[in-house]
């Protein structure tokens, strides 16, 4: 098997699915570097251990409806500046889900004159995820 259709994947409060997502970017993990090179590192090569681990950030789209629940969800989220528990499932045999603590840190709506509503919203993470 070549790849898996990214048709199907959720993103969840809790346990209830984030209405009408187009498409889900993240979380972007990453490790920091610390140089460690001293004049005595071998031929002059800089020399690095692993720092921080950085567990990034989600985004998201959305056919955007301002009186859907979960929508509002993420606005109150935003305001109440708490992090919740997010999930990641993807459509894979396995329902392999990536579970996370993440606050809201930006909400944004889109209304162009000749199209539908949009939104796109941004999840940091906080804390050491479950990638499982």
């Amino acid at each position: 098997m070549a790849g898996i259709a990214a048709f199907g994947t959720q993103l969840q409060k809790g346990t209830t699915p984030i209405a009408e997502v187009t498409n889900i970017t993240g979380p972007g993990l990453s490790v920091d570097t610390i140089d460690i090179t001293s004049h005595d590192s071998a031929d002059g090569y800089e020399e690095l251990v692993a720092g921080i681990i950085r567990s990034g950030e989600v985004t998201l789209d959305l056919n955007y409806m301002p009186a859907d629940a979960t929508h509002k969800a993420l606005v109150t989220d935003l305001a109440s500046r708490q992090a919740n528990t997010y999930s990641l499932v993807f459509p894979d045999t396995a329902a392999t889900t990536w579970t996370f603590s993440a606050l809201v840190t930006g909400f944004s709506p889109g209304a162009p004159y000749d199209g539908k509503l949009t939104a796109s919203a941004t999840l940091k993470l906080t804390g050491k995820p479950t990638l499982g």
